[in-house]
């Protein structure tokens, strides 16, 4: 039985309530004798608030969907669920086949929020007919993007129904900071909340000597530090993935971290911010 515990700071997808941070699920429920840790710290981060969880038909061949089920088995209606369509699949009907694909795997009878992984040769006209066909069944309650730059988002926006998504995923991290230039701040305008993907860049940024000392000065971790630094953008969600319970409660604890005035520009000088458009970066 879950405790109660104190919502987290939040903003609205689609007209629902989330979390600012949540779980990433890339490359979990795939290997069996890491399964049962991995549902724990799923459970654990429920059980902390972070109730936002995105997954996708890609992570395993579904095997991610799998675990992501078993975890919120009776506990679907504390979950803000996500999922995603690959771009081969994005048809007319093969999307609507993709979703009820998912919706098994995930044992639930809606998404909340169904994304287009990312954008191929399939017309985004007929991809957003199918999301919308999804919508006005009750498969899932919004649809969005993922991987879209500021190009995508102008077509996007000239397809019949295609001008108001309820999140862009992206790939955002203190070394992936291209989308400050021009989609951050064009969403942020707009009012289109991002969804960052791998902001701790799978850990490969946290021996960074100047996070590791803007850590030291806070009595963080750099993983926390590095969140936090996401989390400072207005209207960004966090998804970092934690495969065990004591990295789930480390993640939770980031949003504790305050950075400062000084934090910041020690930050942006040992990872600055672009001078100029830089395509987007995807993993």
């Amino acid at each position: 039985m879950s405790q109660p515990h104190k919502p987290l700071p939040g903003l609205s997808l689609g007209g629902q309530p989330v979390p600012v941070l949540g779980q990433g699920t890339w490359m979990m429920g795939e290997r069996p004798e890491h399964y049962r840790e991995e549902l724990r710290a799923l459970q654990t981060g429920l059980d902390l608030g972070l109730t936002l969880i995105d997954t996708a038909e890609m992570y395993g061949d579904g095997a991610s969907e799998r675990l992501v089920g078993e975890a919120i088995r009776g506990r679907r209606d504390e979950v803000f669920l996500v999922s995603k369509v690959l771009p081969g699949h994005a048809s007319r009907q093969g999307t609507v086949r993709a979703c009820h694909r998912s919706l098994g795997w995930l044992g639930t009878d809606h998404l909340d929020l169904y994304l287009l992984h990312w954008r191929g040769a399939v017309p985004l006209e007929e991809t957003v007919a199918a999301l919308e066909d999804l919508r006005a069944s009750g498969d899932i309650r919004a649809w969005g993007v993922s991987n879209f730059g500021p190009d995508d988002l102008r077509d996007l926006d000239r397809v019949t129904g295609g001008g108001q998504p309820a999140t862009n995923q992206v790939l955002y991290n203190l070394t992936r900071r291209g989308i400050e230039f021009d989609l951050l701040p064009q969403s942020q305008a707009r009012g289109l909340p991002l969804m960052a993907y791998s902001p701790v860049e799978q850990g490969r940024l946290l021996r960074q000597p100047a996070l590791q000392d803007v850590a030291r000065r806070h009595g963080a971790t750099p993983a926390q530090v590095a969140l936090a630094w996401v989390l400072r953008q207005p209207g960004v969600i966090a998804i970092p993935k934690a495969a065990r319970e004591a990295h789930v409660r480390e993640n939770r604890a980031a949003l504790a971290v305050q950075l400062s005035g000084e934090d910041l520009a020690q930050l942006d000088r040992a990872f600055p911010a672009p001078t100029g458009p830089v395509p987007l970066e995807m993993l």
